[in-house]
């Protein structure tokens, strides 16, 4: 193979290269990093935080004890997050599912501050930082679901 050929082909991947990056196009590797995130939070908000409320699990029924908004607050709370969970793992739903569930945990924040005296505050920005991840790699999805363009 001459060196023109080979500089073609070099000049030719990195254009396509560049095409990907210019389209937004996320690479195999963001895109499976995403999807494992997209999992582990579902899984989380389904299984860790929405089942122990939608079973009345004594610890569970504690906490909302101690906010005082009695047990029908957390069955909804429950069902919140299990929606998020699911909506976590469809396609077109991902980044609204996200951004609801980054509201909803700003909320639990305001909770903690508030009925909790702080106690467990920082809890939830740990899991809004992979859901913001979700959030911001599923936008122009989103924006399309609205009918808006980006």
């Amino acid at each position: 193979m001459s060196s023109t050929n080979t500089s073609t082909t070099s000049a030719t991947a990195t254009a396509a290269v560049a095409a990907s990056a210019g389209t937004g196009t996320p690479g195999r590797g963001v895109v499976r990093v995403v999807w494992t995130l997209r999992v582990v939070m579902a899984l989380f908000f389904a299984v860790g935080s929405a089942m122990p409320k939608l079973l009345a699990v004594p610890a569970a029924t504690v906490v909302f004890d101690a906010i005082g908004v009695g047990h029908w607050f957390m069955y909804v709370t429950g069902v919140v997050e299990l929606a998020g969970a699911v909506g976590l793992l469809v396609r077109r739903l991902a980044g609204p599912a996200a951004t609801a569930l980054i509201a909803f945990l700003l909320c639990a924040f305001v909770t903690q501050l508030t009925a909790m005296h702080g106690e467990n505050a920082g809890t939830p920005f740990l899991f809004m930082v992979p859901l913001a991840v979700i959030a911001w790699n599923r936008r122009a999805e989103t924006a399309r679901l609205f009918g808006r363009r980006l």
